[in-house]
């Protein structure tokens, strides 16, 4: 009895354990994305005055439209930041499986500010292209240059951070850093082909932030389709899926899997799991096997925020 009791014990304070580990490693993805979405606002208030000073002084409508996206990334990330402190509170009376929905919500909220500033930049575009302006200034292709590598360094270190966290609004900030610097090539084209081929190519410049506009359209449907899946609870999750069925076959008295149904909200994962296990078995032992494997899932994938198990008998 009393080696029972021990045993119990034990198992009790290794769940525990498990439960700490899941709960700390959530809480540095939490950590790790925050202080990504801090570094972004930094440096989109950085190159967003250099770019609005230099396009206004530099007579370059393509490096101003730049400024106005770069400076939508400045609100866009406010948004994501919120976001992200929002999903983390934990599962209460009211939201059973946490606030992780709040994510892609505001990944929609970003793409309606990425919309906005590509209709106001076309707007303008089109109204320089019809009326004569002065050349932009040589230097604005030195700024430009710096801009494009430091914008796409900025993006290689967002999108690593995005999938360390399993952050859908983290990836979208980081496409703002590629998007910007796609906008940046495209003004430094621009500018590049008004300055060589001189007096009445000054609307090259203006061609260029036409395209960055339509490339910023673009990436608004790349951030915007998987946040939409997320919502509809789309079945885009293979990978975990599989990782599930292979710890699931692993742990003992567990025959199959069956159905697997996988949910994303915020930075963490919903699953609904149906197991095959032998007939003959009391409740109990069947309790007992969902409970061990729910440990295994925990500790091994702890992403996890909620797993229902379902047993199925062996016929």
């Amino acid at each position: 009895m009393a080696d029972a009791l021990a045993l119990g014990a034990s198992e009790s304070n290794l769940m525990e354990v498990q439960v700490l580990s899941s709960a700390q490693i959530n809480m540095s993805h939490q950590k790790t994305a925050v202080k990504t979405i801090y570094f972004s606002i930094l440096s989109s208030i950085v190159l967003a005055t250099i770019k609005w000073l230099a396009g206004v002084f530099g007579h370059s409508y393509a490096l101003i439209a730049d400024a106005i996206e770069s400076t939508t990334d400045i609100f866009s990330s406010l948004l994501v930041l919120f976001g992200i402190k929002y999903s983390s509170k934990p599962p209460d009376k009211n939201h059973p499986y946490g606030h992780g929905r709040i994510e892609p919500l505001i990944t929609f909220l970003v793409v309606g500010f990425l919309i906005a500033s590509a209709t106001i930049i076309t707007f303008q575009g089109i109204e320089n292209i019809r009326t004569p302006h002065q050349m932009p200034k040589g230097y604005t292709l030195f700024i430009l240059a710096g801009i494009i590598i430091w914008k796409e360094i900025s993006y290689r270190i967002v999108v690593k951070k995005s999938k360390e966290t399993k952050s859908t609004s983290l990836k979208a900030d980081a496409w703002h850093h590629r998007s910007d610097a796609i906008t940046s090539i495209a003004a430094f084209i621009g500018i590049s082909v008004a300055l060589i081929l001189g007096e009445g190519f000054e609307s090259a410049d203006d061609w260029a932030a036409l395209f960055a506009a339509a490339f910023i359209l673009y990436n608004c449907y790349k951030i915007f389709r998987p946040a939409l899946g997320e919502i509809m609870d789309e079945h885009t999750h293979e990978d975990f899926e599989k990782k599930i069925r292979e710890i699931a076959k692993r742990t003992e008295g567990i025959f199959d899997t069956e159905k697997c149904f996988v949910r994303k909200a915020g930075m963490k994962y919903h699953v609904d799991l149906h197991i095959i296990v032998n007939s003959q078995i009391s409740v109990r032992e069947g309790h007992n096997i969902a409970h061990n494997l729910k440990s295994k899932l925990e500790e091994e994938l702890p992403e996890l925020s909620n797993v229902l198990i379902h047993i199925e008998p062996n016929e």
